[in-house]
């Protein structure tokens, strides 16, 4: 997931042209198939030994369409540009004639991004509703039709908000929590590799597409909006099962407000406790496992939860 490109006073949302360029010779270097959305589902379940990437961009910053549209149309590299309606054609946005170029070409989807781009997961039902259809209904009058896909703002959801997206008829969501898309996973909780000047640096990019998913059934609590009187959460984790080594496991969380290594145990073969021993504070609360494969690759999966001073 990126936001801007070539933007440098903005680091924590900002990536640098020659570090994107190196990030695409990197996945064409490593045989890495870039997924059309066109084709989501079906790449998401079939052939499951070719390596796969799906590029996405949120915003529609106007650095997108200076700097990083011309390399991905002249490579007809796949991507899903997501749209918040109400910024177009602000300072420093693209315009409707901008996005309405981009989206004739059959290797782009011009996503849902919401209207307002607030921090809905904090907001009630009715909210919600209202913001999201009228990003709808924006979608249909400038491009003629409303999109499957939809990236939660910050990636911050309820179960509210995300019941919201499947009733609206989204097919797909997606939210900033580290991890690998597979068929197993909610597909209105798809996980993305959020990338920036820190984040997107050469070294951790190679380790980034080395990461294999991580299989689960499910994952407790299913709320990820944490009211205080559920600050710990009790998290469980039911994998599926014959994941090799899944005993080696290790997790990671910013509890307290400070990155450790978390406390774990089987409740069975399958089923992860994670120990949760201090609050989340700030804004998210987030949870980080990997498992080393024998193919040498990584199995990782990311949990954010959002943090209600309710």
């Amino acid at each position: 997931m990126y936001h801007r490109f070539e933007e440098n006073k903005y680091p924590s949302t900002n990536i640098k042209m020659n570090d994107f360029k190196n990030h695409l010779k990197i996945i064409k270097g490593n045989k890495i198939k870039f997924v059309n959305p066109k084709k989501f589902e079906e790449e998401l379940i079939n052939n499951k030994k070719q390596r796969k990437v799906l590029l996405t961009i949120d915003d529609g910053f106007s650095s997108f369409y200076d700097n990083a549209w011309p390399i991905l149309k002249k490579e007809k590299i796949p991507f899903i540009l997501f749209i918040s309606t109400r910024e177009v054609g602000l300072f420093n946005y693209m315009t409707w004639d901008q996005i309405r170029e981009i989206e004739q070409e059959d290797f782009v989807e011009i996503g849902n991004h919401s209207h307002t781009h607030e921090y809905l997961a904090d907001e009630n039902g009715e909210i919600i509703t209202a913001d999201i259809k009228k990003s709808i209904k924006i979608f249909k009058k400038e491009l003629g039709k409303n999109s499957d896909f939809f990236s939660y703002p910050f990636g911050e959801y309820s179960l509210e908000f995300k019941s919201i997206i499947k009733s609206l008829g989204f097919k797909y969501a997606f939210g900033q929590h580290s991890g690998v898309m597979d068929e197993t996973k909610d597909f209105y909780e798809f996980p993305r590799y959020p990338i920036n000047e820190k984040y997107g640096e050469i070294k951790r990019f190679n380790s980034l597409i080395k990461t294999l998913p991580l299989k689960y059934k499910k994952i407790f609590p299913e709320e990820k909006y944490l009211l205080k009187n559920k600050n710990p959460p009790e998290v469980r984790i039911d994998f599926y099962e014959n994941i090799k080594n899944l005993k080696s496991i290790t997790c990671y969380s910013n509890e307290g407000d400070k990155w450790r290594q978390s406390n774990i145990k089987f409740d069975n073969d399958n089923s992860l406790i994670i120990n949760i021993g201090e609050k989340f504070v700030g804004e998210r609360g987030r949870i980080n496992c990997s498992l080393r494969d024998p193919s040498g690759f990584w199995r990782w999966f990311g949990l954010q939860f959002v943090i209600s001073e309710k």
